[in-house]
């Protein structure tokens, strides 16, 4: 039952990445892509809260593994992410290239850090 509720959970992360990922993108109005920051951010510091919660002994194994695998693996894109650097590179804007693959990673570790320690004091 684990295995088909991370599938289906899978599909609902993918559909919430495309969801969140084109509202922003409309509001930023912008080449750069902003909703990809914000979809894969927002997915650490989810995956950090559900680590954090294990940490401290909290939180249902099979929950964990249907909302952190299935559901934040199907919403997150670093892969999108990482195509989205390749071709702002490739339109010659270096700047924005190494802004947006910087800023990805620094952000995602700060919002995984932020996650897991707020998921360790709710296991409190």
């Amino acid at each position: 039952m684990t295995l088909f509720l991370t599938a289906l959970a899978g599909g609902v992360g993918g559909v919430l990445r495309f969801w969140v990922d084109t509202a922003v993108s409309r509001a930023a109005r912008s080449v750069f892509p902003w909703g990809t920051i914000v979809v894969n951010t927002s997915a650490c510091l989810i995956l950090g809260l559900l680590t954090g919660l294990a940490y401290g002994g909290a939180g249902a194994e099979d929950l964990r593994t249907v909302v952190g695998v299935g559901m934040m693996g199907g919403y997150s894109t670093f892969s999108t992410a990482s195509v989205e650097a390749v071709r702002l590179m490739r339109q010659r804007r270096h700047t924005a290239s190494l802004a947006h693959a910087v800023g990805m990673l620094t952000l995602s570790l700060a919002a995984a850090t932020l996650g897991i320690a707020v998921g360790e004091v709710l296991a409190d």
